[in-house]
């Protein structure tokens, strides 16, 4: 949803990424074709989701196969979510300008387009820009389809209905990846992975254009492309920088200046949207704590549970040796604790209230990744089995209570500010966690291995130190948020 004031109006108990149970219904006493148009919608969304994650088992495969180095697989991964964050907020703002159905069938045919380029690739080059290319898609597609579906259904019960079952998807929709990602690699090799972005895309753009109605804003907003500048290329610096530190080291000089390019940009976004009449985000509804500190624990949880997935890939395949089915299948496992996790946390929510729910999951995901930390080169896969399920729903916990304590407190006209902040924070999170965790786990691996270790055992203790230092963070940040909004609370 993009972040503008003329954005439509959600609830604070139902924000587009709040996980919706596996049984929730389908809207009822809707017409055939809003039946159809949902469908669509949630089509289009579920194959992103399924984008985000269907790559992480397939990841060593493919970078044997096209000759990406250990250090660069995470770029897989990061290749697709940095566009697809750093660009969500101004194609929110830009489909509001050109209209959001337009937006969502352009969005949709280079998705589909760059999913041809992916499954094709003929070197990392190739893919990473299929890849990059698919990002762009994403974050296209992302807003306007949002848009489209608060527009098409009117608010109250049939709206809430919809959204619930946009979100039972997106949900699904990583969980179906992480298992479909190792079953395809296994029996097809990991381009079959990106050949079903090819089919879903193909079969979602026979239909959109049919059922699609054009919507936008009454009134022609302004694009911060100031704004919308200064974030992209600044998180595009971190993440380069950090990404080749994990290969070459901090002393660099490119890892050094692109480290400072993005503090400085990120700095000047915040100067830019302080003085923007209409801001990509807007810092007035950041300074409310409710936002401020549920944004912060969604960011966490986001970033950290990716680096965790990452992290147990490569403990999986190069240090257990499995193959990626086998792979995927703990990660199926995995991915249905997650889902039940998300279907009970609104009676968690309920009964404990958003914020305390929040801090609940945060130490319930910080607990098990630090139990994670036990598993060893001659076993240990049940651990990731038993702690990554239990983490994973901890980690449901937090999204739906981080999502709704960020909507907290606001007024009507602030809801589609404020629930674009939350879409924002979980593209981002989804970025930056796996290039952070990543460069910390290769300077391990690299230093065992020229302490003479073997590549099973430094691969190890690359993992053990990513999965404990994740751990410590979740850990820290479950205990600023609690002061946090502890804090809020006993203001009002």
């Amino acid at each position: 949803m993009a972040v503008t004031d003329t954005a439509p109006t959600t609830t604070p108990q139902t924000p587009p990424q709040t996980p919706a149970p596996a049984s929730a219904p389908a809207p009822t006493g809707l017409s055939v074709r809003a039946k159809l148009v949902l469908f669509v919608l949630c089509a289009a969304q579920f194959a992103v989701a399924l984008d985000f994650s269907i790559l992480n088992v397939a990841l060593p495969a493919l970078g044997s196969d096209l000759g990406l180095s250990q250090a660069n697989l995470q770029w897989g991964v990061t290749a697709f979510a940095l566009p697809s964050g750093g660009f969500l907020l101004l194609f929110g703002r830009i489909a509001d300008l050109i209209g959001r159905r337009r937006l969502f069938l352009i969005g949709l045919a280079a998705f589909t387009a760059a999913s041809v380029l992916a499954t094709a690739a003929w070197d990392p080059t190739s893919f990473l820009v299929g890849r990059v290319l698919q990002g762009l898609g994403a974050a296209m597609i992302v807003p306007s389809g949002m848009a489209l579906l608060t527009t098409t259904f009117k608010e109250g019960p049939e709206r809430d209905r919809a959204l619930g079952v946009s979100g039972m998807l997106m949900s699904l929709g990583f969980t179906v990846g992480m298992l479909l990602g190792g079953v395809l690699t296994q029996a097809f090799g990991w381009r079959s992975t990106m050949a079903l972005n090819v089919l879903m895309g193909a079969a979602v753009l026979l239909g959109a254009p049919r059922l699609l109605t054009e919507s936008r804003v009454p009134e022609r907003p302004r694009i911060d492309v100031p704004g919308a500048v200064t974030i992209t290329g600044g998180l595009l610096a971190l993440i380069y920088a950090l990404s080749t530190a994990a290969q070459s080291g901090f002393g660099r000089p490119d890892v050094v200046i692109g480290l400072s390019a993005g503090v400085l940009l990120l700095a000047a976004f915040v100067v830019i949207e302080s003085r923007t009449a209409q801001p990509l985000v807007s810092l007035r509804v950041l300074r409310r704590r409710t936002v401020a500190w549920g944004n912060i624990g969604g960011l966490v949880t986001f970033s950290m549970m990716s680096a965790v997935i990452f992290l147990t890939t490569l403990y999986l395949q190069q240090v257990r040796d499995l193959s990626p089915g086998a792979s995927g299948l703990v990660f199926g496992v995995i991915g249905l604790a997650a889902a039940l996790g998300g279907s009970v946390a609104p009676k968690v929510v309920g009964r404990l209230g958003a914020a305390r729910t929040l801090v609940a999951g945060l130490v319930i995901q910080s607990a098990c990744t630090a139990a994670m930390v036990l598993v060893g080169a001659g076993g240990g896969t049940w651990l990731v089995l038993l702690f990554g399920s239990l983490g994973c729903f901890g980690h449901l916990w937090a999204i739906v209570a981080y999502s709704i304590t960020a909507t907290s407190g606001l007024a009507d006209t602030e809801q589609g500010l404020a629930t674009g902040l939350v879409t924002s924070t979980q593209q981002v999170g989804l970025t930056v966690g796996i290039p952070l965790l990543s460069a910390l786990a290769a300077s391990r691996i690299d230093g065992l291995k020229a302490a003479g270790d073997s590549f099973a055992r430094a691969t190890l203790g690359g993992v053990r130190l990513g999965l404990g230092t994740d751990a410590v963070v979740v850990a820290a940040v479950a205990l600023l948020v609690s002061l946090g909004l502890r804090v809020w609370r006993r203001a009002d």
